[in-house]
């Protein structure tokens, strides 16, 4: 998954208004973020790939980025 087709999904599934640079800030600063974005970023990546994810990396992420790393691997 592309880093744009990614930020694009994040987007889609938070409401969000997210590009690129935001994949770099930290989670807790992200303006508008919530842990129940997770749980949907997660089921929504999980569809999108056809695979599961490493759940406790996901967890342990503290940036968007970090999680794009997990589904780009």
């Amino acid at each position: 998954m592309s880093v744009d087709e990614f930020v694009r999904l994040v987007s889609d599934e938070s409401g969000m208004s997210l590009e690129a640079d935001d994949l770099t800030t930290d989670l807790d600063a992200l303006a508008g973020w919530d842990s129940v974005y997770l749980l949907k970023l997660l089921s929504a990546l999980e569809a999108a790939g056809g695979n599961g994810l490493p759940v406790l990396k996901l967890l342990e992420s503290r940036t968007l980025g970090e999680i794009h790393e997990l589904v780009a691997g």
